[in-house]
């Protein structure tokens, strides 16, 4: 174990993120060399990807290889003892990650059952409140323990179901990556081991993007998918949800604003495309070309555009969270809560408005 003073952190963590970087950038191109016919997604009858074009799925596997890479580094930078206040805690998350990573990985080579898919969802959720990971909000447990299962298994299909077209969930979730750093980073924990987490699993996507943009060598499958529902549901369960707690109500709006703001586009499209598959008497679960990045696609715009437009509102998001804990902090206000929600449902009145003009345009 080393003995780190602070002065000495940034320059660690640099050297950490550059060494992860690097560590993904090799081992993505050599899952594309391994995997040429492992892994492959999109069929020509597959109408769950944007794409026609037939290519791996494995890029998922380098998330989780940066994910136990960064645990290694926290025991050889850190004490334990000294900085992780709650192992049972991150062992329950560690658990739960590692159960989505592996049935991303079953439903990735074997094309599992839903059912069995969401069985494994729900035991994620489970393990995470046993373990203490729960979304503090109402103060009535069997309350609070409802939103949280709502809110990891949502997730979990909704990160899901955005892995449709270039690019687009690998650069929500750093962005949503960004905004956990930018909390554990304004609340002093920097020598937390989720902070030395969530830069391994940045690097991990900032190395697969290269791979992953348009046009795609390789996709990240349910394999990435299910992990980053998961452990994306962590960050804003810590950071975003409890980050903002407090004894008022209106505190707590802000809890749900800001959750809301930083997830704002899977939320967008897994809302939207969920009311438009039910009003249709469809399955929302089943996998088609009509989601929110579709029919920007049917207006014209191309498919780099259409990530610029997601990647815009993403950052976006994370620079609200910044004004609304630095700029605001402590002031909030219900006109706060107004203004931020209004901004949220004038933006989704936008996207699912699209969605019914070029509804016909569906294939």
């Amino acid at each position: 174990m080393l003995t780190l003073q602070t002065e000495q952190l940034p320059f660690v963590y640099a050297v950490f993120t550059g060494c992860a970087l690097l560590f993904s950038f090799l081992i993505n191109g050599l899952l594309l060399k391994l995997s040429r016919t492992l892994g492959v997604k999109n069929q020509p009858d597959d109408l769950v990807r944007w794409s026609e074009t037939s290519k791996p799925a494995v890029g998922g596997i380098s998330f989780y290889i940066l994910f136990l890479f960064a645990i290694a580094s926290y025991s050889i930078l850190f004490g334990a003892v000294d900085y992780l206040n709650d192992i049972i805690q991150f062992l329950g998350v560690m658990a739960a990650c590692s159960l989505g990573f592996v049935v991303g990985l079953a439903d990735d080579a074997y094309n599992t059952k839903p059912f069995l898919k969401f069985a494994a969802q729900f035991c994620s959720g489970i393990i995470l409140i046993a373990t203490g990971t729960v979304i503090n909000i109402s103060g009535i447990l069997p309350i609070d323990y409802f939103i949280t299962m709502f809110w990891v298994v949502g997730l979990m299909n909704s990160i899901n179901m955005l892995d449709n077209m270039d690019g687009i969930t690998t650069s929500v979730s750093i962005s949503i990556i960004l905004g956990g750093l930018y909390m554990i980073w304004s609340r002093g924990e920097v020598h937390s081991i989720y902070f030395i987490t969530l830069l391994g699993v940045l690097a991990g996507l900032l190395g697969f993007l290269y791979f992953n943009w348009n046009p795609s060598k390789m996709y990240m499958g349910d394999t990435g998918s299910q992990f980053l529902g998961v452990f994306l549901a962590v960050v804003g369960i810590h950071y975003l949800w409890n980050g903002h707690a407090g004894p008022e109500f209106r505190i707590q709006t802000k809890q749900f604003i800001v959750a809301l703001l930083v997830f704002i586009v899977p939320v967008i499209d897994t809302t939207t495309v969920t009311i438009n598959r039910l009003l249709k008497g469809k399955s929302p679960f089943v996998g088609g070309r009509d989601h929110t990045t579709h029919h920007l696609s049917y207006l014209g715009l191309s498919d780099r555009q259409v990530a610029y437009v997601f990647i815009g509102m993403s950052l976006m998001s994370v620079v609200l969270l910044v004004v609304i804990d630095r700029a605001i902090g402590a002031e909030w206000h219900y006109h706060h809560f107004a203004m931020f929600l209004l901004y949220f449902l004038l933006l989704f009145g936008f996207l699912y408005g699209i969605t019914r003009k070029n509804r016909h345009l569906e294939k």
